[in-house]
């Protein structure tokens, strides 16, 4: 049987998603509470690989086993040995033919940044900040200046393994949420550090470091060497994982950020 799971995870307890040595990666965590569940080893395929500190909402994995379970007990049963930072919110039998990550056709990832001269204390690890005032509206036009398909070496990472760096970037916004700057990107697929990167140059934009036009500029040197710093990752969550309805996956429950933009 193929099984899919949703899940949502706190990036501040993890190294990352992918399977680590020292199994500190969300991955081992998952795979460690399903065999042992499941009284048999189970790796797992995730829709994307979130960095360390990275966080995740709607985050969809799919693995192959003989153990029969029915769905909820595939949730409660994982759940009693996950770690308390990561959470089963669904499961389901799909068909031979669903892949986590290939039969995904797009993705979404908003940031969450404060923006006031004191970093935050109690939403550390949870948004991102920045001292200086942002012009949100700026970095809203500028954001959305980059819709469509585009090659985005500008905006990826040096040690990405993607085979291309060519991406459809299908929506971009910036909103301000008084001093709660929520970043929203959708696209087919993500380069690695392409959001944060695309943050970073945002934020150069909003505090009048650069001036506005200066991402399509970047956008046609193809040069991450011209860009702004990678931003952290502290406020970077997984938002949502889109598929082809007839797979017959459950929704999500409203992820627990909205209540930061409120």
């Amino acid at each position: 049987m193929r099984i899919a799971l949703g899940l949502e995870y706190d990036g501040t307890a993890f190294c990352g998603w992918q399977t680590q040595p020292g199994g500190c990666g969300v991955q081992d965590h998952l795979q460690q509470a399903l065999g042992r569940f499941a009284a048999a080893p189970i790796e797992v395929i995730a829709a994307g690989r979130t960095d360390a500190g990275v966080h995740a909402a709607a985050q969809v994995v799919h693995f192959e086993t003989g153990v029969a379970r029915d769905d909820a007990s595939w949730v409660r049963g994982t759940n009693t040995y996950l770690d308390a930072h990561a959470r089963v919110l669904w499961a389901k039998e799909v068909a031979a033919d669903f892949h986590a990550r290939y039969s995904a056709t797009a993705r979404t990832y908003h940031y969450l940044l404060m923006n006031e001269p004191v970093a935050p204390a109690l939403l550390h690890g949870r948004v991102g900040w920045f001292h200086r005032p942002l012009d949100a509206a700026a970095m809203n036009a500028e954001a959305r200046s980059l819709l469509g398909e585009h090659d985005f070496s500008s905006f990826r990472d040096a040690q990405c393994q993607a085979k291309s760096p060519v991406r459809d970037l299908r929506d971009a916004s910036v909103q301000r949420h008084g001093n709660l700057v929520v970043f929203r990107f959708t696209a087919n697929a993500f380069l690695h550090h392409m959001v944060r990167n695309l943050v970073g140059a945002l934020v150069y934009v909003g505090c009048e470091r650069e001036p506005r036009g200066w991402l399509t500029q970047l956008l046609a040197m193809r040069d991450r060497r011209e860009a702004a710093p990678t931003f952290m990752p502290d406020g970077l969550y997984l938002t949502r994982v889109q598929y082809d309805a007839a797979f017959g996956l459950p929704a999500f429950r409203a992820p627990a950020l909205a209540a930061l933009a409120s």
